[in-house]
């Protein structure tokens, strides 16, 4: 097993089309759609950064340099901004920009899924145990996702993936894993299933887009035979790197919106309304007079 090192570096699979989204996503990227008032990548990089992230590797495609524009300085806006007096929202932005030299930008030329979307991230990651967060995954909770991880890769090193129970009945749509002996705040993983056949799954624990992965997935990940959908499938490589080094499961408790569907993304912007309270009272009130007078569309 790789020795203990700090988690530095993130890895953000950003590269997805985003169809689902269409025609909305026609020119603006998935993952800068607006939960309430940021883009749904910013979430995901401010929990990064709450864990100790130093660098943040977005692996992107095609019609994705909006993305790298929006982490970039925008000086006439700050200049606007300052003149203005509006020197609160201005502190703002200057304090979710990445420092110069922290953010890096590869492509995935070809779509062949996550596992080579990772895999397209090796030389900026390099030798050393990395996070990977999926940017369709938004997480609400007081203390974030990555953080609870990393605290558990800290006692136990090895490779760290956080899981959430689901329906007993949908356990055929996720990766599932198997819980063994609890370990410092996490537990063993003893299995990892891939989508499982109705009525086989050994937990209901899924696997919820959060990754604390050794450097070795690398070279499992580029002899990686396609797999599911044609693709290269990083659960398929995981199950390879687990024959040589250990996993643990992180059992987060927070709530979590697949912001990669309409409906969770919709969810996730009335959870995330609701949580602030500048605007919970108006939007809670709008919420419950749309539920008494709105009928469902035939």
């Amino acid at each position: 097993m790789s020795s203990k090192k700090k988690i530095r570096k993130a890895v953000f699979p950003v590269a997805g089309l985003g169809t689902r989204f269409l025609p909305a996503t026609k020119s603006i990227p998935k993952e800068m759609l607006p939960v309430v008032d940021k883009p749904v990548i910013q979430y995901v990089v401010d929990e990064a950064r709450e864990a100790g992230i130093e660098h943040l590797i977005f692996v992107t495609g095609r019609s994705k340099a909006v993305i790298e524009d929006y982490f970039d300085a925008q000086v006439e806006l700050y200049s606007t901004l300052a003149e203005r007096g509006k020197h609160e929202q201005l502190t703002h932005l200057q304090n979710i920009q990445p420092a110069p030299g922290t953010a890096s930008f590869t492509r995935q030329q070809v779509p062949l899924g996550l596992g080579h979307a990772v895999w397209c991230a090796r030389e900026l990651v390099g030798d050393e145990p990395f996070a990977l967060l999926l940017p369709d995954m938004v997480m609400q909770s007081k203390k974030g996702c990555l953080a609870e991880m990393v605290e558990l890769y800290e006692q136990s090193g090895g490779n760290v993936i956080a899981v959430q129970e689901c329906d007993p009945a949908e356990t055929h749509k996720y990766g599932i894993v198997g819980r063994g002996e609890p370990v410092g705040s996490g537990f063993e993983v003893t299995s990892m299933v891939e989508k499982p056949a109705k009525g086989t799954a050994e937990s209901n624990l899924y696997i919820n887009g959060r990754y604390i992965l050794q450097p070795e997935i690398f070279d499992i990940l580029a002899q990686q035979e396609k797999g599911s959908g044609n693709e290269i499938q990083l659960t398929d490589g995981m199950l390879k790197l687990a024959q040589q080094q250990s996993f643990y499961g992180f059992h987060y408790t927070g709530r979590t919106f697949d912001c990669g569907s309409k409906e969770g993304f919709i969810e996730a912007n009335v959870a995330f309304a609701l949580w602030r309270k500048d605007i919970r009272p108006n939007v809670e009130h709008t919420l419950g007079d749309l539920l008494r007078t709105i009928k469902v569309e035939d």
